[in-house]
């Protein structure tokens, strides 16, 4: 058993450093503020400016990964000085995470922290989490703890006890309104309900409340450090403006960016510079979703 783990393992990360290999010579993304397709070294150029840059994903697939990586390797590499936000990890992990980035932990020792943490598979986030631990790039764990939020998602916001709501950010409120709702329809193609359905408006409170608490943290983190910059990972749902832009800016302008990888729900036909403002193209989908090129 151990030997076929080991030949899986081998295998998807040969996968992954071939999508990362394509990415650096391929890949173009669209810019949705004029339409235009550019190189992906252009768009992180044109994003480098910014304080916060979002790069959204879908968790389980090893190309938003890659994606996500080769942008925090090109501002690294032209002498940005970035922090990676992770919506993988709360903040209650931040001591374990700084010393994963300081080279004091064990690698296995990691690998139970991140199983504790997140779900998804190990290698589909390994060579971002090895890059920062080798480059000495400062890990921010953002997410609240996992027990408030799916409490939140079967119950809903107002059943947090006042033990529970230590857990989270003063101030954090959970109404989610009617744009919102939308925006989690299209980012998780769920289908139009019809009448009063309380389970898809808890969902929608826990998606919210990490989108206030992720917001909430990052802007105490950009006023620690004023002269750095994040590079934030988390879900399509949690990047795109409605998400957490929209609750780091509370209205104000927020120096962000929000790069989005092509999916089925958010493709090049759905996704406008409301959304986001670049959207990383993948022409496997256009076959496979039967989307019109542009």
């Amino acid at each position: 058993m151990k030997r076929v783990g080991s030949l899986i393992l081998m295998l998807t990360l040969a996968v992954a450093v071939a999508i990362v290999l394509h990415l650096r010579g391929k890949v173009r993304a669209l810019r949705l503020s004029d339409g235009r397709v550019v190189s992906l070294g252009r768009m992180v150029e044109e994003v480098r400016p910014s304080r916060l840059i979002f790069v959204g994903e879908e968790h389980d697939r090893t190309e938003s990964h890659a994606v996500q990586l080769e942008v925090i390797r090109r501002l690294h590499e032209s002498g940005v000085d970035i922090a990676i936000g992770m919506e993988m990890f709360t903040a209650e992990s931040q001591k374990e995470l700084d010393r994963w980035v300081a080279g004091d932990v064990d690698l296995h020792d990691f690998i139970r922290l991140y199983y504790r943490e997140w779900e998804m598979p190990w290698p589909l986030y390994r060579d971002i989490l090895l890059y920062a631990r080798d480059h000495r790039i400062p890990i921010i764990g953002l997410n609240v703890p996992h027990e408030v939020s799916y409490k939140v998602a079967q119950y809903g916001f107002g059943a947090l006890t006042p033990a529970e709501r230590k857990h989270l950010p003063t101030g954090v409120t959970c109404t989610v309104g009617p744009a919102y709702l939308k925006l989690i329809r299209r980012a998780f193609a769920e289908p139009e309900h019809k009448g009063a359905d309380m389970s898809f408006t808890f969902f929608c409170e826990a998606q919210m409340l990490w989108n206030k608490s992720m917001g909430m943290r990052l802007k105490e983190y950009l006023t620690a450090h004023p002269h750095r910059k994040v590079v934030v990972l988390a879900g399509d749902g949690h990047a795109m403006r409605l998400g957490i832009p929209n609750e780091v800016s509370a209205g104000a302008p927020c120096s962000c960016s929000v790069i989005l990888p092509e999916s089925l729900p958010l493709n090049r036909r759905t996704v406008t510079h409301e959304d986001a403002d670049y959207l990383v193209l993948f022409d496997h989908l256009q076959r496979k979703g039967g989307q019109s090129p542009l």
